[in-house]
């Protein structure tokens, strides 16, 4: 899943593809090098982001997803928002992102039953500006697993297919840095709930920790291209990614080490 951020505030490209030309070139770009699919976003969610209106969302990824879609690619929508939801399944996104799983919005479930799109639905606490605030956990697995599988029961129970929903345990989200390595290290764990798993660990803050101090947010690249292999061996379904290149490129040297075509 490579990431289309048109936003002007995004922490991990600052901004560089929010006109609509520049969001469409890139995500033609990602495809090219790899993606299977396009998560467009207009909103920022990382800590500390302040909000913006449906109606700048909109006229920020509605134009990208249509074009994108009449250009056959497979685009999902990364919003918290019904309204938004409900209007890139008109012009042809094939799968709902919400970082808070249909808690931000009480419309969202009943968008997401109506439309029948596969519905991402992550691990979330709160919004960005409070969320550093609630990441308190004894056992962080158990917990983060536990509360997703509420928040697939209360979907279900809203008109969801349980069958179009995926799950992501929401790395950074609510989360600190420890928090975020021993879910990794046990992502597994959440294959119990029988939903394909979406891991997003792409260049965010923990990952730093695998680097030199100072180093920019782009050498985050191949600490996630290392993370999505790791994901893909723990069965994840797919990973969200800005360096579609690299990662496609450690996911090949997976592929290829399990086959036997490394076998003389």
């Amino acid at each position: 899943m490579g990431v289309l951020n048109v936003t002007p505030d995004s922490f991990s490209d600052g901004g560089k593809w929010a006109t609509t030309d520049a969001a469409i070139r890139h995500a033609l770009a990602l495809r090219e090098q790899g993606a299977d699919l396009i998560d467009v976003g207009g909103e920022s969610t990382r800590p500390g982001a302040r909000r913006v209106s449906p109606a700048d969302e909109l006229a920020r990824v509605i134009p990208v997803i249509a074009e994108l879609s009449r250009a056959g690619v497979e685009v999902s929508v990364d919003t918290l928002n019904s309204e938004t939801a409900l209007a890139a399944a008109a012009v042809g996104a094939t799968i709902i992102n919400d970082v808070s799983g249909g808690l931000a919005d009480p419309d969202m479930a009943s968008v997401a039953a109506r439309t029948g799109l596969r519905f991402v639905a992550m691990h979330w606490r709160g919004h960005a500006q409070e969320m550093e605030a609630l990441a308190s956990y004894q056992d962080v697995v158990t917990e983060v697993r536990n509360e997703l599988a509420a928040r697939v029961d209360s979907l279900v129970a809203a008109g969801v297919a349980r069958e179009r929903i995926l799950i992501d345990p929401g790395l950074g989200f609510s989360k600190r840095p420890p928090h975020n390595w021993k879910i990794l290290a046990h992502l597994a764990m959440f294959n119990e709930l029988g939903l394909p798993v979406l891991v997003g660990a792409s260049r965010k803050r923990f990952l730093a920790a695998a680097l030199p101090a100072e180093s920019a947010i782009v050498d985050r690249d191949l600490p996630t291209a290392v993370v999505s292999v790791l994901a893909a061996q723990a069965g994840a379904w797919a990973v969200r990614v800005h360096d579609v290149a690299g990662t496609r490129a450690a996911l090949n040297v997976l592929e290829l080490a399990g086959s036997d075509r490394m076998v003389p």
